[in-house]
This record gives structure tokens, sequence and C-alpha cells, in this order.
């Protein structure tokens, strides 16, 4: 029998992804990385931005009470938005992902601040998925600067 040897690179680097040089295993972790991508990227642009760029009450009550007003509520909602089709690009998953996991730190600061930890589990929880985005397409930001290098 004999083996087929397989370059050694990261799975998850622009050019180990469009070589094909993925084991079934490594791309199995890639489809499921990509998966979560996908139902990050709704829950962020439809159930998080659109209730801010709608200025639906609860919304409006919320910033507030945090003392910021609609000014901020929409720009946090259009941040929100930003990242979540930001990180169906592939270029810009990793920057997405930075992005939206420092929203998510604010948005534990004020909930354990302003609302007494209320949902404080919640912007928790969502840190943990898109740390794995970040950290597993961070090859893609070498890619994003030599992008905006040509300039």
């Amino acid at each position: 029998m004999s083996e087929t040897t397989v370059p050694v690179s990261s799975p998850t680097t622009p050019a180990a992804v469009s070589a094909g040089a993925l084991t079934g295993r490594a791309r199995g972790v890639r489809v499921a990385l990509r998966v979560v991508q996908v139902l990050l990227a709704p829950f962020y642009g439809v159930a998080s931005a659109l209730p801010k760029l709608m200025a639906h009450p609860t919304a409006v009550e919320s910033f507030d009470r945090i003392g910021w007003g609609s000014g901020a509520m929409y720009t946090m909602g259009a941040l929100e938005l930003a990242g979540a089709i930001a990180l169906l690009v592939p270029v810009l998953q990793s920057v997405a992902a930075i992005a939206l996991g420092a929203l998510m730190v604010g948005a534990f600061i004020v909930q354990v601040t302003a609302f007494d930890g209320q949902n404080a589990a919640t912007p928790l929880i969502l840190m943990v998925p898109l740390a794995l985005i970040a950290w597993t397409r961070r090859a893609y930001n070498g890619k994003l600067l030599r992008l905006l290098g040509r300039r």
C-alpha cells in the first residue's frame, strides 16, 4: 500500500483550502465552522441589528436606560449588521469576528453595570464561537492586508 502525502499547512489557510489538501476530518471542521458563521450572521443581522435599526421600543428603552440615546443605538445596529455581512465574506471573516467579539465585550460590561447582569451570559456565550472563528480564519488577515496594500 502506498501512502498519499499531503502538504504540511494549516487547513484554514487560503492556500490549503484552495489546493484541496484537506483531510476528511479537517474538511468536516471547516464545514462545521462555516455553519456556525452562517448561523451567527442572521442572528447579528436580524435578531440583534434589525431591532436597533428599526428603533423597536425595547431597543429604544434599553439605550435610554443606559443613557446613550438613539445615535448610539443606530451606530450599534449598523456595526452589528456590517459584522453579520462580513462574517460571510471569506477575506473579512476573521476581522468581523474580532470586531463582533469586541462589541460583545462591551455588551457584557453594559449588561453587568447597567442591567445588573440580567442577560450577561448571552454576550459571553457569543464570544466563544467568535473567538474560534477569529483564530481559525486568521490566515485571511494577511490576504486582507495584501489587498489593502494594493490601493
